[in-house]
């Protein structure tokens, strides 16, 4: 297979937080560069080892000597999934990214779609059409999405959906605090950057458990939930009408 040309400021970055998931790491790989190879751009694979205690990074690592288009990144310890986001957004040198998890769930057969929107928007964000999750999983989701967009007066069709694309550039004006990548979206909006949304794929998980799941995050999106409310309610918002 012929990779893309690995060059000092790559095309597109591909930003995909893991944590344990050394069961999906060489099949998301292979997937990942075949995507992207049609799309004839030079490209970047940024993986964020969030303190994984099994054999991740020895897999990633491995991959590496076979994949120059790929970076890896190793936390001391494991922070979470913005702190891993954050990590590989930092980092990351091409002029679009792209965000994606690492179980195999995201197709990124979809990031196409994402990345060719950015000719109309800032940011590209999915949402899945068909959850491939348990009925709990589903229903906790639809709630909290509901609960979300009502406070924040927002329409995103689903905030849990990792799979985005955005300009690069449009980072320095966005700050992510813990949690705060569930509200990338309303980040953006009140940034003043535009925001379309596209139906993707969703499938099973094959390897490992859930990380990030309804245990670890319910009342902590609470809690991220009302400093955004107070975020939008204090943003300053105003216009020079002449400098005399």
């Amino acid at each position: 297979m012929e990779h893309g040309v690995l060059t000092a400021s790559p095309y597109l970055s591909v930003v995909v937080p893991v944590k344990n998931e050394e069961g999906n790491v060489e099949p998301l790989l292979q997937e990942l560069l075949v995507a992207l190879a049609k799309m004839n751009r030079p490209f970047e694979i940024v993986y964020v080892d969030d303190g994984s205690t099994d054999r991740t990074l020895s897999v990633l690592l491995d991959q590496q000597k076979k994949i120059p288009e790929l970076r890896v990144i190793k936390f001391d310890r494991n922070y979470g999934q913005t702190a891993a986001l954050d990590g590989g957004l930092r980092n990351a040198r091409g002029e679009v990214v792209v965000t994606l998890d690492g179980d195999l769930q995201n197709d990124p057969r979809d990031i196409a779609t994402l990345v060719e929107a950015l000719d109309s928007c800032d940011l590209a964000i999915g949402y899945r059409t068909k959850r491939r999750d348990t009925v709990v999983r589903k229903i906790s989701s639809q709630i909290a999405n509901g609960f979300r967009n009502w406070a924040t007066h927002d329409d995103t069709i689903d905030t849990g959906c990792t799979l985005k694309a955005f300009h690069r550039r449009c980072l320095e004006h966005i700050k992510l605090y813990e949690g705060m990548h569930r509200f990338l979206p309303i980040l953006f909006k009140m940034e003043g950057f535009k925001v379309r949304q596209f139906p993707v794929n969703h499938r099973l998980r094959k390897h490992g458990k859930a990380k990030y799941g309804i245990g670890n995050r319910l009342w902590k999106s609470l809690k991220d939930l009302m400093a955004v409310r107070w975020m939008q309610r204090r943003r300053l918002n105003y216009r020079i009408e002449k400098k005399l």
